[in-house]
């Protein structure tokens, strides 16, 4: 089992939690590489929109992945993205900005933060995962590890 953030807009991000999907780097295969059934992804979405809308810069969305591998979706005729099926928990959105100096991944980055959270994915440390889900307020749900 492993944790990953996913990173994306937080319209994207919705959608994928109302299909039931995560879909990274504009549904490349490569992008979701390494993440399987058991894994745990939680999604920051820097904007409301794909590099527009309003700043968000929350954690937004979260869920257990349970395919064995990415597959092909027929989004459109001619958009055929991987995803991975996710099983996504009811949870709320939790600004970064009070977490900065409690997760290792932005910890120490000063004004660079961001530069944590670029590309399309995250190997998260166990701790920053089980400390995001008490933010977003499922902290109870996460598995042991």
């Amino acid at each position: 089992m492993a944790f990953w953030l996913g990173i994306a807009s937080a319209d994207h991000a919705r959608a994928g939690r109302e299909g039931g999907f995560a879909q990274l780097g504009h549904g490349r295969h490569m992008a979701l590489n390494g993440i399987g059934a058991g894994d745990w992804i939680v999604y920051y979405a820097p904007r409301e929109g794909m590099g527009t809308g309003a700043p968000v810069q929350a954690f937004v969305t979260i869920g257990e992945v349970t395919s064995p591998a990415p597959y092909r979706a027929e989004q459109t005729m001619d958009f055929l993205p991987y995803r991975l099926d996710v099983r996504y928990l009811d949870a709320q959105a939790a600004p970064i900005r009070p977490l900065l100096e409690a997760l290792e991944l932005t910890r120490g980055r000063g004004p660079h933060w961001g530069m944590a959270l670029r590309g399309p994915k995250r190997r998260l440390a166990t701790a920053d995962f089980r400390r995001i889900a008490e933010e977003m307020g499922v902290g109870a749900l996460t598995p042991p590890g």
